[in-house]
Formats: C-alpha cells, sequence, structure tokens
C-alpha cells in the first residue's frame, strides 16, 4: 500500500502558500491528459493536476532540475520532487556542476515504480487501472524491468527530505541532510516515529535484492562475450534515444553525433571492402560500449533509456548490469552522498590490483 499522493501536494502546497518556497518543480499532466512533464509551478492553485508519482516517468527528473539550475544559483528557493532514482541523477549531476543545489530543498518519496511508455501510450485506461492496483497492493507486476528490480526505491541519502508512503495511510516525512534537518526546526516541524515504516522499507529491500540478484545473474548469461552483445543490441538503429534522455550524458555535444563520426565515401567502402560487408549505420556496438565506459559510473538504472529505445531493446537492464558491477569495484553507489567524488574524478595510488595483470 502506498499513502495518497495528495498529502505530498498538500505539503508542497502549504510550502508555497506560506512563502516557504518560492516554486515548486514536480511532475503534473499536461493540457491534453494524456502524460506527465515536469512543471515549475509557483502558484499553489496549479497543483491540482501535480503528482510526485505519476504512472510513467516521460523525463527525467534530474534533466528537469538541471535545465533550471546550471545556470547557476538564483535568489529564489524552490522545492524540487522526485523519485528516489531521480534524486541520485541529480546528486550525481551536483557532483559535476551540472545541478545547483544551493536554493533547491530536494525531496525524494518512495516509489512503487513506472509502467513502461509502451504501455501507457498503448492502453491507457488499462495501464492507469494496472498503476492504481499497483498502488493499493505494492505488487510490482507490470512495472519496467528495472523497476521490478530497484532495491533503492526507498531513502537515497543525497535528498534533503524524504517522504515515506510505503505501507502508510498518511504520509511520512523525514529529514535527511544538514539543510533539511535545519528547515524542519526553523518551520516547527516535529519528527515522527519511523520504526514501522523501516521495518517495511527493510524487509522489501532484502526481498528486491534477492530477486535482483537472480534477475542480474541470468542477464548475465545472455549478455556476457562478444556474440552475447551482439544479439542484444542487433536491432539497434543508431538513433541514440538512450543517450539523449539519460541524465548523466550531459555533454553538449556527444562524439558519435560529431563530425568525428562521419566519414568520407571512400571510408565506408573501404571498411566493406576490408570486411566483405559493412552494416548501415556502421558502429552502433562501439555507440553502446563507449556510453558504458562514459556513464557506468553514475548509472543510476532509472530505465529511461529503455523507455526511449523503439527497437525494444533491454538498454537500462544492461546499463543496470554492467553499471553494478564497476560500481561495486570502487565501492560506489551514485547519488548516495552529496561529498563522495566520482571515481573517476579521483586518484588514488593504490587501487585495482585485482585488474593487474601478473
Amino acid at each position: 500500500m502506498i499513502a495518497d499522493q495528495q498529502g505530498v501536494v498538500d505539503l508542497v502546497k502549504q510550502m508555497l502558500l506560506k512563502g516557504r518556497v518560492d516554486a515548486v518543480l514536480m511532475p503534473a499532466k499536461v493540457p491534453a491528459g494524456d502524460s506527465f512533464a515536469y512543471h515549475l509551478i509557483a502558484d499553489a492553485s496549479l497543483l491540482g493536476d501535480a503528482l510526485p508519482l505519476p504512472p510513467i516517468m516521460p523525463v527525467q527528473g534530474a534533466r528537469a532540475l538541471s535545465n533550471v539550475t546550471r545556470r547557476g544559483r538564483g535568489s529564489k528557493r524552490i522545492a524540487a520532487v522526485m523519485r528516489p532514482c531521480e534524486v541520485r541523477a541529480t546528486v550525481e549531476l551536483y557532483k559535476i556542476g551540472q545541478v545547483d543545489l544551493d536554493n533547491v530543498l530536494l525531496i525524494g518519496v518512495d516509489c512503487p515504480g513506472a509502467l513502461p511508455l509502451s504501455d501507457w501510450f498503448g492502453d491507457q485506461r488499462r495501464a492507469e487501472d494496472t498503476f492504481q492496483q499497483l498502488l493499493r497492493d505494492g505488487d510490482s507486476e507490470g512495472v519496467r524491468p528495472v523497476c521490478r528490480i530497484c532495491d533503492h526505491f526507498s531513502i537515497t541519502g543525497g535528498e534533503d527530505w524524504h517522504v515515506g508512503m510505503l505501507g502508510r495511510k498518511d504520509i511520512l516525512v523525514i529529514p535527511q541532510s544538514p539543510k533539511g534537518k535545519n528547515l524542519f526546526l526553523e518551520w516547527g516541524i516535529s519528527s515522527e516515529d519511523i520504526s514501522s515504516w523501516k521495518q517495511k522499507v527493510d524487509e522489501l529491500t532484502e526481498e528486491r535484492k534477492q530477486r535482483r540478484s537472480q534477475y542480474l545473474e541470468d542477464l548475465r548469461s545472455q549478455v556476457t562475450g562478444q556474440d552475447g552483445l551482439m544479439d542484444t543490441f542487433s536491432k539497434c538503429i543508431n538513433c541514440h534515444n538512450c543517450m539523449r534522455v539519460c541524465p548523466i550524458c550531459y555533454c553538449r555535444q556527444c562524439f558519435f553525433d560529431s563530425d568525428n563520426s562521419r566519414f568520407e565515401f571512400e571510408d565506408y567502402l573501404g571498411r566493406a571492402q576490408g570486411q566483405g560487408m559493412l552494416r548501415l549505420p556502421p558502429d552502433t556496438m562501439l555507440f553502446h560500449l563507449g556510453r558504458m565506459l562514459h556513464m557506468s559510473l553514475s548509472c543510476v538504472s532509472c530505465g529511461a533509456c529503455e523507455d526511449a529505445c523503439p527497437m525494444t531493446i533491454p538498454v537500462a537492464q544492461v546499463f543496470s548490469l554492467v553499471g553494478e558491477q564497476n560500481q561495486r569495484k570502487f565501492n560506489y553507489l551514485p547519488g548516495e552522498n552529496r561529498e563522495e567524488s566520482p571515481p573517476l574524478r579521483v586518484y588514488q595510488e593504490d587501487e585495482l590490483h585485482e585488474v593487474e595483470r601478473p
């Protein structure tokens, strides 16, 4: 069971009405009513269509907040309400100067998962019923594959406040960061007993960890090695949608979209003659491998890439597998600690001996 989302909307509405924040960044229905997008809402009366947990995640919240704050801090204070994976991606972008959090109250909420975009736009009424049942019963059937195996669906460590919703009839607001705790005192908000909620979260976390371990082990057997990867990504049409929706792919221009990856006719012909045949578009595998090397240490398994793939390639699942392996090597959990630098930005003289050649 998930607490009524209206409780979160009421919380931020009161913050707006009392002048504690100047605007709220959170998902809301688009005017057509058939999808959701992040909105920066400054008028409390316009919160009617806002939902902290919409059935789908068309836009990753970290990207939305980056758009608002990338050019630096302002004098106004905003509250940003996001799913845990979006909070973690926000923290990763903060570490590399793509998000400014000085005047942002970052609020994470317990997340039961999101539906695949294809399900939502294929049969919206049925998808809505599935999601409402998910909120009532807590069953993860019907959500995206990476959501079914997500074991970081609650407190991330990187937010200022966390809203506990699992197994509750009302919401539970938990201060996390020094900023969040100071605002609790400043605004006279009292802390509540979280023991029963935490027990529910711990039980579900353990269940998810076991499911995740088995699922990724099965996936590893399918994608390991050159043949496995080639088969997995064989349908790729080089659209780069996965890169464009990924919050961690922050580069202004990707190498694979630059002139460096566009060749003369003779180059293509020479490769075709040397190999006997050249697939077009070329270098699709190189693109995915390059992206893995570039961002796997900060991958938060949000699933945005897989939702965006028009060829139903399990991109998010593969990246979740690779990301977990790489993050374990460096003992690094992306988005957990704002003060911990990404591993590739920190030089350590003594590390990674296990990959050295004898």
